[in-house]
């Protein structure tokens, strides 16, 4: 066998016991009569220890030849030694190099010596063998598996929805073109109008986990262009706080799944996380604004939030949610407030000085839909497909999406989003 254990599963009971232990050489070191081999694989480090005398004298001889980053897998002896990674260490009887790694490395893989993200993101095979780069993603799985397993105890139902679309989303023009047979298709932006179709299916609480992909020329350390989404739409709802108290709680059983199933890798990131408040701070677009005039950060009235405007706000309350926004500024499907049709019912979450989530009530009264689009001047016939849900009963309905880069981004304390990717797609990346 080429593994018997993990380094995770070296404790006090295999003590004594003979073990196989596989992965990639870490560092040879040499004092003689004493030659120390340390492996590591996905849990950690494992020292094999080989003592001249007592150990074949092959694998005595060929430890000191074993380049870096070459797989082997070892046989012997384990024994606890507090001094050793997880307090055990295993002396050799058998050494085989499954694949020999050439000389010298693409990529340093000792964390002391930094490399630059482009270099690392080309070899991120050899990236993602340091711990550090390593636990990021073990976090984001478990940000991700969260998300699923909440919305399921909450009653969801899981759903599957095309990235290959006819039509943009939400109206803008921000779509990469693809080739499909004789007709004009291109890559979704969000599954959000197939989310409202399933509003009038009966299936009335859906949450959908699929990849997104957005045509926008930026070059910004929080955007990408292809990024994963994860959704949830709810039916039945009195308002934008039906779906917003998911959105709470959620957040809320990530972040304690994180802190409690993670907590090797945020020692590893050096990262203590910060659990949210239970229930988190609302203030609306126009308190927002008035708050950042405090801090001499103008915003016109109908723009966007800058992110040095997003970063003010959470220095103030972190978590915060804005709500009630310019109904220009927010898709075409955004509920207006009641008597005022300036204002709608949407909302942003913001963390760490981070956008992490954007959602809305919708609006789901078909001939309010077609009105918008015609006053946006957008064409009605083009989303035919989306609209009929609406002309034979759709019930009230809103919901959210995270951006599983961005929240992942958020928890690891990153400074780039790309990092929160394995192989990221921005605007000058397409390989590997």
């Amino acid at each position: 066998m080429l593994r018997t254990h993990y380094s995770s599963g070296l404790d006090s009971k295999q003590d004594g016991k003979t073990v196989t232990v596989a992965g990639w050489v870490h560092k040879v070191r040499d004092i003689g009569k004493v030659k120390f081999l340390i492996i590591h694989d996905k849990d950690g480090e494992i020292q094999i220890t080989a003592k001249k005398g007592e150990c074949p004298d092959d694998v005595f001889r060929e430890i000191s030849s074993i380049s870096r980053e070459s797989v082997v897998s070892v046989k012997g002896t384990a024994k606890a030694n507090k001094s050793a990674p997880a307090g055990m260490e295993v002396f050799p009887e058998n050494l085989t190099i499954v694949s020999k790694a050439q000389a010298p490395l693409p990529l340093e893989t000792d964390p002391s010596i930094k490399s630059e993200l482009d270099t690392r993101l080309n070899y991120r095979f050899i990236d993602l063998r340091r711990k550090e780069v390593a636990a990021i993603f073990r976090i984001k799985d478990v940000v991700h598996r969260s998300f699923i397993k909440y919305m399921e105890q909450e009653g969801f139902t899981l759903m599957h929805v095309p990235c290959v679309v006819a039509a943009a989303t939400e109206g803008g023009t921000n779509l990469f073109p693809v080739s499909y047979f004789e007709n004009e298709a291109f890559l979704s932006q969000s599954p959000q109008l197939y989310k409202q179709m399933l509003m009038a299916s009966g299936v009335d609480k859906v949450l959908i986990v699929t990849p997104v992909f957005r045509a926008e020329e930026h070059n910004t350390t929080r955007h990408l262009n292809e990024s994963t989404q994860m959704d949830i739409e709810v039916a039945f709802v009195e308002d934008e706080q039906d779906a917003l108290n998911y959105m709470q709680d959620s957040i809320n059983f990530i972040y304690k799944n994180v802190q409690h199933l993670c907590k090797p890798q945020l020692d590893v990131l050096g990262r203590k996380l910060v659990m949210p408040d239970q229930k988190f701070k609302q203030v609306t677009y126009d308190q927002a604004l008035e708050l950042l005039k405090k801090d001499d950060i103008k915003i016109k009235w109908g723009d966007d939030l800058t992110p040095e405007a997003e970063r003010v706000l959470c220095k103030k309350f972190n978590p915060v949610i804005v709500t009630k926004w310019p109904t220009d500024v927010r898709a075409f499907y955004c509920m207006h407030e009641p008597g005022n049709e300036k204002v709608c019912r949407g909302y942003d979450l913001l963390i760490d000085g981070m956008e992490i989530s954007s959602g809305a009530q919708r609006l789901h009264d078909y001939e309010k839909l077609v009105a918008e689009m015609k006053r946006r001047k957008m064409n009605p016939k083009s989303f035919s497909f989306y609209l009929d849900a609406f002309r034979f009963g759709c019930p009230p309905h809103a919901g959210w999406s995270f951006g599983l880069e961005r929240l992942t981004m958020v928890i690891c304390g990153l400074k780039n989003i790309r990092e929160a990717m394995l192989w990221p797609r921005d605007r000058t990346r397409i390989t590997p």
